[in-house]
């Protein structure tokens, strides 16, 4: 039964993966691309302003961020395969809810579930942590990936009570856990200059936020397929 739910979850991320990595390359990658000009223009103005001192200190920085995939058909083939296997360990993620839940996703709530995923996973951390662009100041590391995660999970919880439970707490309770990681607020930087336009990092946003619901849904809609494909036995209608 696992074995056949895992197929179906990892037939239906990877297929959602290879349409995100094509809507990343058209919309997405360009205004990467464009931040990372501004940032090296930024650093250059730097380094002419502050002398030797910090163009060395600019160099050290430089050779520890170890490898990166250049321009071409490395970054091409590196989005790739990261939106295909954040497809599919998307896809295992609602899966698992769905069994552990005893929800069931079906053809007619593939969308729902993968809506939901979207507002849990996407839309709710953005909130408080935008998508960002090469160059945008953000806050402590380990700070913001605690209140991403933390964030993910109230919402997700949140999201269950509201759709499986009935009793009357529960809905306050969703309504607590929803709002708390943004009363708590996501790490700031310590400062908000940038090199890069505002209106290329507010496009930029907009357009994640865009291409991460379609990715949703069509992790929502092709694993409902696949589940009725392959698991019809261990996830019933």
């Amino acid at each position: 039964m696992i074995g056949r739910v895992l197929l179906a979850a990892l037939l239906a991320g990877i297929a959602a993966g290879l349409i995100m990595a094509a809507i990343q390359h058209v919309r997405l990658t360009p205004m990467i691309v464009a931040a990372e000009r501004f940032e090296t223009s930024g650093h250059d103005h730097d380094h002419a302003a502050t002398g030797e001192a910090a163009e060395a200190e600019a160099q050290a920085h430089d050779h520890g961020e170890g490898w990166a995939p250049a321009d071409g058909w490395q970054r091409t083939l590196s989005t790739t395969v990261t939106a295909m296997l954040s497809g599919a360990a998307f896809a295992i993620l609602l899966a698992a809810v769905s069994l552990v839940s005893g929800l069931a996703i079906t053809r007619r709530n593939g969308i729902v579930w993968g809506l939901c995923g979207f507002i849990a996973v996407s839309l709710a951390p953005a909130a408080g942590l935008a998508p960002e662009l090469p160059g945008m100041p953000a806050g402590d590391l380990a700070a913001r990936q605690v209140w991403w995660l933390g964030t993910i999970a109230a919402t997700g919880l949140g999201l269950y009570l509201i759709a499986a439970r009935r009793e009357a707490w529960t809905l306050p309770l969703a309504v607590v856990l929803i709002v708390l990681p943004h009363l708590i607020g996501a790490p700031a930087p310590v400062s908000h200059e940038s090199a890069v336009p505002p209106g290329l990092a507010a496009a930029f946003a907009a357009n994640a936020l865009a291409a991460n619901a379609v990715f949703w849904v069509l992790i929502g809609v092709f694993l409902s397929f696949t589940l009725n494909r392959f698991a019809q036995d261990s996830i019933s209608s």
